[in-house]
């Protein structure tokens, strides 16, 4: 089943052209890696597919519910993770999951119980009671999607969830999330500039200056490997 799907959608900041008519879908238990240079406009998408922002030209569905038109049943179906850093770092780990899933309308035992589940599936069920401000910066983003599966969402939105961090903890998360949309069947859309980031076997989707240039299985594209030097290539090519 297609949990989202994006149609001819385009945006304008004044004069300048964000998106241009951008289309793709994203399947359930698909990872799909957003692969674009600074400046490509993937924040203004996933600004676009959280209403931060609303689109006037194009359609974007998830899970076969109108954006637009139903935006309460179709946000409801997706978690999101931004690029910046939202914790409460003055609460404790199992907190921040508790207060996310009351704001959800979920009972105190349904948010421990979920909470729970996220952190150990996520392998952070020994640090439920410890500050958030205490974990370093890759146990601070795997809270962060924790949180963001907290109302089992069949869709998984990340901008640049790895930001910031070290090789180490950056294959850590790409890892589990991978896990998230093979063993859950949970689709995800991976925001990144980073090549190393994304497998063989997942689908890109290449955007430059607002258009989708490319799209395909990465292992397609770059069939020897080279996911990098095609994507440098491309990109300095629709500069």
């Amino acid at each position: 089943m297609t949990a989202l799907e994006v149609s001819d959608l385009s945006f304008r900041f004044g004069t300048k052209e964000a998106l241009d008519c951008v289309s793709f879908r994203v399947d359930q238990g698909q990872f799909c890696a957003l692969l674009g240079p600074n400046g490509a406009g993937k924040s203004t998408l996933f600004a676009l597919l959280t209403r931060l922002f609303v689109a006037r030209e194009g359609r974007i569905s998830v899970m076969g519910r109108d954006l637009h038109a139903n935006p309460r049943a179709a946000l409801a179906q997706m978690g999101v993770v931004f690029q910046q850093p939202t914790l409460d770092l003055d609460l404790s780990v199992a907190r921040n999951l508790a207060y996310f899933g009351a704001l959800h309308g979920l009972s105190r035992r349904e948010a421990a119980l979920r909470g729970a589940e996220v952190l150990d599936r996520l392998d952070m069920a020994e640090r439920a009671h410890e500050k958030t401000r205490a974990l370093n910066g890759g146990h601070r983003r795997r809270l962060e999607i924790a949180r963001a599966l907290m109302h089992r969402p069949r869709l998984l939105l990340l901008d640049e969830p790895t930001v910031g961090l070290d090789a180490r903890a950056r294959a850590a998360i790409t890892a589990h999330v991978h896990d998230l949309a093979r063993a859950d069947g949970i689709a995800v859309l991976w925001a990144t500039h980073l090549v190393d980031e994304v497998a063989p076997a997942d689908t890109v989707l290449i955007l430059h200056r607002g258009q989708m240039v490319q799209s395909g299985k990465a292992a397609d594209l770059a069939p020897e490997g080279q996911l990098g030097p095609h994507f440098m290539a491309l990109t300095e090519e629709a500069a």
